[in-house]
């Protein structure tokens, strides 16, 4: 377990950081993504993806119910604290964030849009039809269109 955390946390409480923007939130997100791990290492499938995908998400998930549970709070900034990853966790973390910023990139403008509002912003696919004034049916094909784009640029 202890090989995971050094692993994977730098990923983890990246995702929660970048969704929840206050590191004590964050810090709690990461511990609640590695005790579900140890609680319940089956529940994840190497057949479906990478760990690191299934972590990244699960901490995704887990701040984005955090947004929606808590209350409007006052606009103060947070200081940002950043831990320091090993070297290889930190070049393979770039290059996976190089691949998907690329791939991004060469969306068309609307789907782009339509993926950062659903993983950066914690919108439901729901949510951004009624933000963009689009069919749902629409957006849920722009997304799934989108992260395929992006597992196919992770797995080159």
């Amino acid at each position: 377990m202890r090989e995971l955390y050094d692993r994977y946390s730098g990923i983890v409480y990246s995702v929660a950081l970048r969704i929840l923007g206050d590191t004590g939130t964050a810090e709690d997100i990461l511990q609640d993504v590695f005790i579900k791990l140890w609680r319940s290492p089956h529940a994840f499938d190497g057949n479906r993806g990478s760990l690191a995908g299934w972590l990244a998400v699960i901490a995704r998930n887990r701040a984005i119910d955090h947004i929606r549970q808590r209350r409007p709070e006052t606009d103060v900034e947070n200081l940002v604290i950043g831990i320091e990853p090993d070297m290889v966790q930190t070049a393979d973390w770039n290059r996976a964030l190089s691949k998907i910023r690329e791939s991004l990139g060469s969306m068309p403008g609307i789907q782009r849009s339509a993926i950062e509002m659903a993983f950066f912003d914690g919108l439901t696919h729901t949510e951004i039809a009624e933000k963009t004034g689009e069919r749902l049916g629409t957006i849920k094909t722009r997304i799934r269109t989108g992260l395929k784009a992006l597992r196919k640029a992770l797995t080159e």
